[in-house]
């Protein structure tokens, strides 16, 4: 999209210095060139008819060329791609994109929304919010109202210089102003809590600032003529975002609800959407605790038949739960509210005597005993404040009657003070419960909704005031954006043809210049004490005004009245009433009763008020008008827009009926015209909508080139003019660099290169194209130095990783040698203390052995005096000379061939495992064959016989389990040539 803006640059820039109706010329010269024109008059007088003449032809032919092809016009998503740009081509592509149901169009740095007048739930889902907000550049999308938002909150951290965000949304009453912060704020609310962190805090404050738009447009909209939810007050929300961009808060400033409302409803228009939404959404309980029947009539409650979308109790309710009102705050404020429409229908008879009291009929009476019971005050207190004023007679009190006027005025304030009041402590409760402190949020974005420009057959007070805040809205555009910018461009050497746009200044000036204009002398009217003229206060607006070409008077008009020319149209404002209004006295009577009340809400809304009233009933110099007030609140109002960057969003209201998909060209143009739309677009058509001082681009951009020029600047508080010089230098060699590159990848032709940025005195300007190729480039040098940095990090990782590898290497290949050596001399110490314990203890046992295998007596006569005496179990299971036995003796573990060589005396007792082995014992002895012979005993589970096998030279061997030598070798020998053990007894034997 920018890049179609910029080849049209030239064509539109020619279109926008013709000196037609919309559009002056004027030439600026270099610096040093003499001027020509003073030989040159009267030739120039010759020349400019024709020239005028031949360029109003040209302009007519491209017009009707560029109207032939309509088909496409609705294809032109942003107007300044227009050529021409005037009115005419303007209103043809806003008519053909909303034939084509296209409701939102970019005229520049302004989004021009069309309202629709009926519902399109597709446009506005939670799928599109998160596609322009997920979206790379959403400027590349269709014009929506989501592309205003995502641009300000990424603002918010913004690309050059941070800043809060304020988004202006503005248009006639009716155009879909209400409708459009309540889809920025949905916005909001979605994309600013997209974080796990704190969900549930996030979630709540989500809610809360969803849910205070029902709550506000409830107590705060009514239904007019040209709007069934037309806005009665002002609104400037801040959502609150901290250092992550997640929303953390919101606070409400709210500019003069017109309470009036409340008791005076014009011709066809209604109250306040809650008395309707209490009517027809009550329960039966709450009608009987509310006492509203349904069939009772209300003076303040017409067109009650009329239904509308806003008339939901229910959803106004939840909303309430959902901010914290509990449900006894919410009963109390139902009740101040059906006590009002019951004061609403008190009607005052006229006495019959001056000095007598103003009667009551006998509805009234029951109407004001219901409206005492709701307000829980005293009654006879209620009578009296509305009957009697009091009068400050130097320390005494004075009581007069009140006339039959003077009581509905009374009446009149009574309601109108208890519903400011109760709307101000609504406002103030909505921002305690989602207002975050000062230090959790670091910016906001601000959403400013405001009555639209009103024009009605009456107007008084509240529309002068209302028309006022819009004029300030548009000399805050004319400021910023069509005046400042143009200024800037010359200020800054930039060859520019001046186009005239409406300023509204001289309006302002009249309604609240100085030292004389309309609010000054409103003021001044007020402050003396004396009864309010209409007439006269007309004929002083006359004396002192009328040097002021904006301000007139209709001759033949019977009623006192001027008439002002705003920027969107004239309208005229009736005199009568007007001053009353602007003192908005509050009697002390009022207040005093309302203090009485036993009710706590309506009791702590007043019950601050009385220092307030006495000192502003001491002395005139100390009365706040209206007037005052809403000045002051709009000028705080203008500095926090000043501190901020704008976005405009201008409403068009297509048809005056709010009928769908209508459009009336006289409408439409109208607004148009008034809020500078053609200008608009001939200026940012034109021009470059990016301005940033050469410090901070540097700061932003010098890495394109590695400059350091900003950052050793950014100390010293006055750059010289030659250090400016520097660093233009220094900005024009980035730009260079940057479109070098962009003409490698693309063939622009040179001026669409000079077209697309411009270095002035200190600031350099930018297209939004070139923006983005700037920050993709400068993405790309960071990528480049990021990955640079990467590689001699991981080498310098890798390289220290190497050295303690080695390092740990070798402080392990020591530690290991070391734990070697020592687990080395270790084992040689205990393979030495092995050693020598078994070759002591191989000795020991060779010398039991030799002594087992010799004849036990030698042994015992031998080895006495050394050796111990052997245990019976030895000598019973040791090798003894069967000669030496006397007797018959079992022998236990006998070897076979002593057993056999024995007489039949000797018992022989063997022991085999398993029954296939003592049978073949038994075969081997022939145990049957010898019955007489020996006597054999057969013990297998006592000693184990393994196996009984044939030795060589025909003896035979028996293999126990368990030997029957206790120190001799039971298993045959490794070498064939040694015998010893057992096979050396059977050897010797046989």
């Amino acid at each position: 999209m920018a890049n179609v803006k910029q080849k049209l640059l030239f064509r539109n820039k020619d279109v926008s210095s013709v000196n037609s109706s919309d559009v002056t010329f004027r030439s600026l010269e270099k610096a040093g060139r003499p001027s020509q024109h003073n030989g040159k008059v009267n030739g120039l007088k010759d020349r400019v008819p024709t020239r005028r003449k031949s360029l109003n032809d040209s302009l007519e032919g491209d017009i009707k060329d560029f109207l032939i092809n309509e088909v496409e016009l609705h294809t032109y998503d942003d107007l300044t791609k227009v050529n021409p740009v005037t009115p005419t081509t303007v209103l043809k592509c806003l008519q053909a994109r909303y034939s084509a149901n296209v409701f939102y169009t970019h005229a520049g740095c302004t989004l021009v929304a069309l309202n629709p007048f009926q519902p399109i739930p597709h446009l506005y889902s939670m799928d599109v919010m998160r596609e322009y907000h997920s979206a790379p550049q959403p400027q590349e999308f269709k014009p929506h109202i989501f592309i205003v938002a995502e641009e300000a909150y990424r603002n918010v951290q913004g690309q050059v210089e941070p800043m809060n965000q304020s988004l202006v949304v503005s248009g006639e009453s009716g155009a879909g102003k209400t409708w459009t912060s309540r889809c920025l704020m949905k916005y909001y609310a979605t994309v600013a809590t997209s974080s796990q962190k704190c969900q549930h805090t996030v979630e709540k404050i989500e809610r809360r600032v969803l849910d205070s738009n029902p709550v506000m447009e409830a107590f705060g909209n009514a239904c007019t003529l040209r709007n069934n939810n037309s806005s009665r007050f002002g609104k400037y929300i801040q959502l609150q975002l901290n250092s992550s961009q997640l929303l953390v808060g919101a606070s409400v400033q709210t500019y003069l609800l017109e309470k009036t409302r409340v008791a005076f409803q014009a011709p066809h228009e209604r109250n306040f959407h809650i008395f309707y939404q209490m009517m027809k959404g009550a329960t039966e309980k709450q009608r009987q605790e509310w006492i509203l029947p349904l069939d009772q009539d209300f003076a303040w409650l017409p067109h009650a038949e009329k239904t509308l979308e806003e008339d939901c109790l229910q959803e106004t309710v939840e909303a309430m739960i959902n901010l914290g009102i509990d449900e006894e705050k919410q009963a109390q404020i139902f009740r101040i509210l059906a006590g009002l429409l019951q004061l609403g229908n008190v009607n005052f008879s006229p006495a019959s005597e001056e000095s007598h009291l103003c009667d009551l009929d006998e509805h009234s009476k029951g109407f004001q005993l219901k409206t005492a019971a709701l307000l829980q005050v005293p009654l006879d207190d209620l009578q009296s404040c509305l009957r009697v004023r009091t009068l400050r007679a130097g320390k005494q009190n004075v009581f007069k009657p009140c006339s039959q006027s003077e009581c509905s005025v009374r009446r009149d304030c009574l309601a109108k003070v208890i519903y400011a009041q109760l709307f101000d402590w609504l406002v103030t409760f909505i921002n305690n419960s989602m207002c975050a402190d000062n230090s959790i949020y670091c910016n906001f974005i601000g959403l400013l909704d405001v009555y639209g420009f009103e024009c009605f057959l009456f107007n008084n007070l509240e529309q002068l005031c209302i028309n006022y805040a819009n004029e300030k809205l548009q000399q805050h555009f004319v400021a910023h954006y069509l005046k400042a910018q143009q200024e800037e461009y010359v200020s800054e050497g930039l060859h520019w043809s001046f186009i005239r746009y409406q300023d509204n200044q001289g309006c302002l000036d009249l309604i609240e210049g100085s030292p004389i204009s309309i609010i000054s002398l409103l003021n001044e009217e007020c402050r003396l004490n004396r009864a309010a003229d209409a007439k006269q206060f007309c004929v002083r607006l006359e004396k002192e005004l009328s040097k002021n070409a904006n301000i007139s008077w209709d001759k033949f008009s019977k009623e006192p009245h001027f008439t002002v020319a705003h920027y969107a149209g004239k309208v005229s404002y009736q005199i009568e009433g007007m001053m009353e209004k602007n003192k908005d006295p509050v009697p002390p009577e009022l207040i005093s009763l309302l203090q009485k009340s036993q009710d706590s809400l309506l009791h702590s809304l007043f019950v601050d008020s009385d220092c307030e009233n006495e000192g502003g009933s001491r002395g005139h110099s100390k009365v706040v008008t209206v007037v005052s007030k809403f000045k002051n609140s709009l000028e705080s109002l203008m500095k926090i827009l000043h501190s901020t960057t704008p976005h405009y969003t201008r409403c068009i209201k297509p048809n005056p009926d709010c009928r769908p998909l209508t459009f009336k060209k006289e409408e439409v143009i109208t607004q148009l015209e008034a809020c500078g739309i053609v200008e608009t677009i001939n200026i940012s058509a034109a021009g470059f909508p990016i301005r940033i001082p050469f410090g901070s681009f540097l700061q932003r951009y010098g890495l394109i080139t590695n400059t350091k020029l900003a950052s050793q600047m950014i100390g010293e508080d006055n750059i010289k003019l030659s250090d400016q010089a520097v660093l233009g230098s220094a900005v024009k060699n980035v730009l260079s660099v940057v479109l070098r590159r962009h003409t490698l990848n693309s063939t622009p032709s040179h001026d669409d290169n000079n077209n697309m940025a411009h270095c002035g005195r200190t600031k350099v300007f930018l297209t939004h194209s070139l923006l983005e190729m700037l920050e993709q480039h400068r993405d790309w040098v960071r990528s480049h130095k990021a990955f640079c940095i990467q590689c001699c990090w991981r080498r310098y990782q890798r390289r220290l990783h190497n050295l303690r590898t080695q390092a740990a290497t070798r402080i392990q290949a020591g530690v290991r040698c070391w734990l070697l050596r020592r687990k080395v001399e270790k084992w040689h110490k205990a393979a030495s203390i092995i050693q020598t314990r078994w070759r002591r203890w191989r000795a020991w046992m060779d010398a039991l052995a030799e002594a087992e295998l010799d004849d036990a007596e030698d042994f015992m006569e031998e080895k006495a005096s050394v050796l111990p005496k052997l245990d019976p179990l030895l000598k019973e299971r040791g090798s003894v000379q069967l000669s030496s036995i006397q007797e018959p003796v079992v022998v236990r573990g006998w070897p076979i061939g002593l057993a056999m060589a024995s007489a039949p005396t000797v018992t022989v007792s063997l022991t085999a495992n398993g029954f296939q082995r003592v049978m073949s014992m038994m075969a081997c002895l022939k145990i049957p064959f010898r019955n007489g012979e020996y006597k054999v005993k057969t013990n297998q589970f006592d000693q184990g016989v393994a196996s009984i096998r044939a030795q060589p030279w025909g003896s035979i061997k028996m293999h126990l389990q368990r030997s029957p030598l206790l120190y001799a070798d039971m298993h045959p020998a490794h070498k064939t040539d040694v015998v010893t053990g057992l096979n050396q007894i059977l050897l010797e034997r046989n």
